[in-house]
């Protein structure tokens, strides 16, 4: 009879642990009580994987260096095109990410970069359409201290190389279709948050604000970006190169004395690269 008494009750406790897990993890508070209303007041957002679908791991081998692609399932044209993506992390300290916006000189509006997830929470992307239609994806991700991870003791490298950056394009260009960008940064993108390991003082935020590039002149992708973007951030994106030309990447980083407030912030340096195109 104790057997079974205990069986029972291990079952249960077994059973609750289950159900709180399953809860933790359909958790949207933030999103419903904050998050929602301050960025999209009285607008109405569909989930819809006919539009934008995002792609992250169920759970982070490194949450620093979180992997995040954000698909789309239409065509960039003058009549119908994905205006912006607002990228969001619902339980991070400063849950935004970055605003990304494109043109129906982008080709495609998908993007790939590596954020900071600071626990376990939903990742967001959500697509404004030109007509002003607004399409969400959702994934539940399981990380931890990712916006905390440690400053590595190559700090002072870092800084040296900072602002230095790299295009890698697909092989065969061909004018008239879309086709596939890398951008690498050397920038810490310190959040405020993180520990020197040589000096163990926190370190203030200094990271990636503003981000532009451009072909010919003509924008492919215009972004507002934060802390949550990994050290030495690595966007993927298209841009369609109709003739030769020059490929053009412009950034400007900041420092703020909050890691999660906004308005005691200095503007830092502006840094620039070209790539020349020949189809």
């Amino acid at each position: 009879m104790k057997l079974n008494t205990l069986f029972t009750k291990a079952f249960l406790l077994a059973l609750l642990a289950t159900s709180t897990l399953a809860f933790a993890e359909q958790d949207e508070t933030e999103w419903n009580n904050t998050l929602k209303n301050q960025y999209f007041s009285g607008k109405t957002i569909e989930e819809s994987s006919n539009i934008i679908e995002l792609d992250a791991p169920i759970r982070a081998e490194d949450p620093a260096l979180v992997p995040l692609k954000i698909n789309t399932k239409i065509k960039q044209t003058n009549d119908s095109y994905i205006k912006k993506i607002l990228v969001l992390v619902d339980k991070n300290p400063f849950p935004f990410v970055g605003e990304f916006e494109f043109t129906p000189h982008s080709g495609k509006a998908d993007l790939a970069m590596r954020i900071r997830v600071n626990t376990y929470s939903y990742i967001r992307a959500i697509a404004e359409m030109n007509d002003g239609k607004l399409y969400m994806s959702k994934k539940y991700v399981k990380a931890s201290g990712g916006c905390s991870a440690p400053v590595g003791a190559d700090l002072d490298a870092a800084m040296q190389r900072l602002g230095k950056m790299k295009f890698r394009l697909d092989d065969g260009v061909k004018t008239k279709e879309p086709t596939l960008v890398q951008l690498l940064i050397s920038h810490p993108n310190l959040s405020g948050m993180q520990m020197d390991q040589v000096t163990r003082f926190i370190k203030k935020s200094h990271f990636v604000e503003q981000m532009k590039v451009s072909f010919n002149d003509k924008p492919v992708l215009t972004a507002k970006t934060d802390i949550a973007i990994s050290s030495d951030p690595n966007f993927r994106f298209y841009f369609i190169p109709d003739e030769a030309g020059t490929l053009k990447a412009e950034f400007t980083d900041t420092t703020c004395e909050s890691p999660i407030a906004r308005d005691v912030c200095k503007k830092g340096n502006t840094y620039t690269e070209t790539y020349a195109i020949n189809p």
